[in-house]
């Protein structure tokens, strides 16, 4: 309950509420259900209080049931109102949510026991203890099957993971890419596969703790996944026996036992059944339902995770909405290029919008259902720019688990009009061009070959439609390279074609567009390689600039600094000489670099951690009071009301 609590301001999205919706602005927005639409601003930190209250009684056993049904309906409503928001571990707090409203939390060290003893250090039914094990359980093992998906025993779902300091230790005995393979994806592999199961047996308890443990610990540090971790680490005592608080508590000293719950034998409870040790009666019809849904429950969380084939119209690349599949970290995308182009239905006037206009989440770019609703939506404002019947086209270009960059969904259809059910394919979605995966290795090794100044970008393209591109002047030096198919390379201000077969390349020039058209029957995959000239200059100086303080401070250097170099040496610029913007670069470079070196240590990185944390919840109390205020008294002034937001959010 507390950890619930604690990460309600983080997982549902009080981020959200920002100054742009304090202000009215129109936002899109993507629910679940199309009736679901927010609260005004100040009825939704009312929510989230009551919600807050309900997680802190739950933790605390206090008016417990209430407490259950405060928790559990605001949340709810706050994960079905933002599809955007979701992710497996905000589902699975749902799902605890709904579980601990039906069973019998509140018998030990609870507020309800003070005050009505048949409560107080009472039986739990056993099937309590079964439901929620079973979700645990059900959390790594399907994790664990989703994980031998090709992908991930490859080891190209989390790819660049083994860099992390975090791995440094195995770095010492193995390679990057053994440790990638072995440690991250095996490990992995492996330990969700088995940790229910380590965590069931007496004999294997013990060594699964350990395991587990150190795998959230990390995760923690990996991630930014809320407080995820730490409530799998609190699950961990629901594997161990019952008995685990009480003995805990027996080895307290005599003088503060008095202060904490009961060490004493619990005593029977109306709710449980107890077989031949003096049972009165038999089983009651209330036992028989409890027996019957903990079977059900478990059944319905085994079949959902493998449902996608009913609700087919929110299946991309990947099966359903990420969040109840505990397909988790299965997948890692990357988004080279997205563009969202605008028709006047009328004038047939051409525009285009900046990728995430009118809404904050990046999350609808993997979505077709998302897109959908970003279309509808994006429909219903740009007449208010006087933009009629607005046709809407998105071209999202979109590379997962280390394969070609490739378009998601076919740029020629207008979405606004497009066909979308959740029972059936859509069919404006362009396949996965999943036979070109043996590639990713011939791809990794093409970029091993390229020095540290040098780029890569891989394409693959449908035959039929192009890629406009524009090269920047900052890469003077790019060129494209064709894989595998044929292209045409219109360059467009040249008014100029080029005719590219697999193993042809050539020069693209600088400042200009040019379209990349695929002409073969079959898919096309081509490369682009470029070098930031701009940048690479930049880099040379800066190196320049350090060689030359070396040489003054160790006394090689022979003549004087000018004026504007002298401030790298730590001395204030002169009076009237402005600071040379790249000896400024320099030195901001040296003091990030100085306090990255100071903030490295265990202590400094907790430090981080907890302020991080206090911004956060001082944000959410303090709008939260806000709120209250407004709903009691009124809203004051906008100035004032400015100010008050602008102070809840100074960090």
């Amino acid at each position: 309950g507390l950890l619930m609590a604690l990460d309600v301001p983080q997982e549902r999205g009080l981020g959200h509420l920002d100054q742009r919706y304090l202000d009215g602005l129109e936002v899109c927005r993507f629910p679940l259900l199309p009736f679901l639409q927010p609260l005004p601003l100040d009825w939704m930190y009312l929510l989230y209080t009551i919600m807050f209250l309900g997680a802190l009684g739950i933790m605390l056993g206090c008016c417990y049931r209430l407490s259950c049904v405060a928790f559990l309906c605001p949340y709810w409503y706050l994960l079905l109102l933002d599809k955007t928001s979701w992710n497996n571990h905000s589902y699975l707090y749902g799902l605890l949510g709904f579980q601990l409203a039906l069973l019998g939390a509140d018998r030990y060290g609870s507020v309800d026991g003070l005050f009505r003893p048949q409560k107080r250090n009472a039986h739990v039914p056993l099937w309590n203890y079964a439901l929620l094990r079973a979700q645990v359980f059900i959390v790594y093992f399907i994790a664990g099957l989703k994980k031998l998906d090709a992908d991930w025993v490859g080891g190209f779902s989390m790819g660049t993971l083994a860099r992390h300091w975090l791995f440094a230790p195995f770095r010492l005995m193995l390679s990057e890419e053994m440790t990638s393979r072995l440690v991250v994806h095996g490990g992995g592999l492996v330990l969700d596969l088995s940790a229910g199961f380590l965590l069931f047996f007496d004999a294997t308890r013990p060594l699964a703790l350990v395991f587990v443990t150190y795998f959230h610990c990390m995760n923690s540090q990996l991630f930014s996944i809320g407080m995820f971790s730490y409530t799998m680490l609190a699950t961990n005592g629901l594997f161990c026996h019952p008995e685990w608080p009480r003995r805990l508590l027996a080895r307290c000293p005599p003088w503060l036992q008095g202060w904490l719950p009961s060490t004493k034998p619990p005593q029977p409870s109306p709710d449980c059944h107890y077989g031949g040790r003096g049972a009165q009666g038999g089983i009651r019809p209330r036992q028989h339902l409890a027996a019957a849904f903990t079977i059900l429950y478990v059944l319905e969380q085994l079949f959902l995770p493998y449902s996608h084939f009913i609700t087919q119209g929110y299946n991309n690349w990947t099966n359903g909405l990420y969040g109840y599949s505990w397909d988790m970290m299965v997948h890692s995308r990357f988004h080279q290029h997205v563009k969202i182009t605008y028709r006047d239905g009328l004038t047939g006037e051409v525009g285009y919008l900046k990728p995430g206009a009118f809404t904050q989440s990046r999350r609808w770019r993997d979505h077709a259902d998302m897109l959908k609703q970003y279309s509808a939506c994006l429909s219903q404002l740009l007449p208010r720019y006087n933009v009629t019947q607005p046709q809407i086209y998105f071209d999202v270009w979109v590379s997962i688990n280390e394969r070609f960059q490739q378009r998601l969904v076919d740029p020629r259809v207008d979405l606004v009009r497009a066909p979308w059910s959740p029972w059936t394919p859509t069919p404006w979605l362009l396949p996965l061009l999943a036979d070109l995966s043996p590639w990713r290795q011939r791809l990794q090794e093409l970029e091993a070959q390229l020095d540290g100044h040098t780029d890569a970008v891989f394409i693959a393209d449908f035959p039929g439609l192009h890629l406009e591109n524009f090269v920047s002047e900052d890469l003077g030096n790019t060129s494209l390279r064709v894989l595998q198919g044929k292209v045409l390379v219109e360059l467009v201000e040249q008014q100029r074609n080029h005719s590219l077969q697999e193993g042809e390349g050539m020069q693209l020039p600088a400042g200009q567009y040019h379209k990349v058209h695929t002409v073969s029957p079959e898919p096309s995959c081509y490369m682009y390689l470029y070098v930031n000239t701009t940048a690479l200059e930049l880099e040379r100086n800066l190196t320049r600039l350090r060689e030359l303080r070396e040489r003054v401070r160790n006394g090689t250097e022979q003549s004087p600094l000018p004026p504007e170099l002298r401030p790298i040496l730590g001395e204030p610029p002169p009076a009237g000489v402005p600071l040379d913007p790249v000896v400024s670069l320099f030195l901001r470079r040296e003091q990030r670099e100085q306090r990255r070196e100071r903030e490295s240590s265990l202590a400094q990185r907790l430090r981080r951690f907890l302020r991080r944390k206090f911004f956060i919840f001082r944000r959410s109390a303090l709008m939260t009071l806000i709120a209250l205020r407004n709903l009691a008294l009124g809203r004051p002034s906008p100035e004032r009301l400015a100010q008050e937001v602008t102070f809840a959010n100074w960090r």
